[in-house]
């Protein structure tokens, strides 16, 4: 089975009741449940707010680090879920399933396998 990465993105600017976070906690824990039972975890992991990050980069051999996210945009990666699917269209469904659970949008790639490299 393929390994995919279900990445949730998020605008930490827009708000979300207190009501609708603790049903989402709850549901995406039922979803975390199903994946393992079904034999599709492999990892998954909430993170904090993008302006917790720090961005290292190597700037004429010297090491730079700065605060806050890489990218300059609203939405932000919040969390994933690292899955193994059979095929695209399974890890789609287990995403559409993600994203109902957690209220975001859920990205999905594949990861590079050793005979892509």
């Amino acid at each position: 089975m393929k390994e995919y990465l279900l990445s949730v993105h998020h605008d930490d600017d827009v708000p979300i009741s207190a009501e609708d976070m603790e049903q989402s906690i709850k549901d995406v824990g039922v979803f975390n449940t199903e994946l393992r039972a079904q034999g599709a975890w492999v990892f998954a992991g909430g993170l904090h707010s993008a302006s917790t990050a720090t961005v290292v980069r190597i700037v004429n051999d010297s090491v730079v680090t700065t605060d806050g996210p890489y990218a300059e945009t609203k939405e932000q990666l919040g969390g994933f879920w690292i899955i193994k699917a059979p095929d695209l269209d399974a890890a789609l469904e287990l995403a559409a399933r993600g994203a109902r659970a957690c209220l975001l949008p859920v990205e999905v790639r594949p990861f590079q396998d050793d005979s892509e490299s």
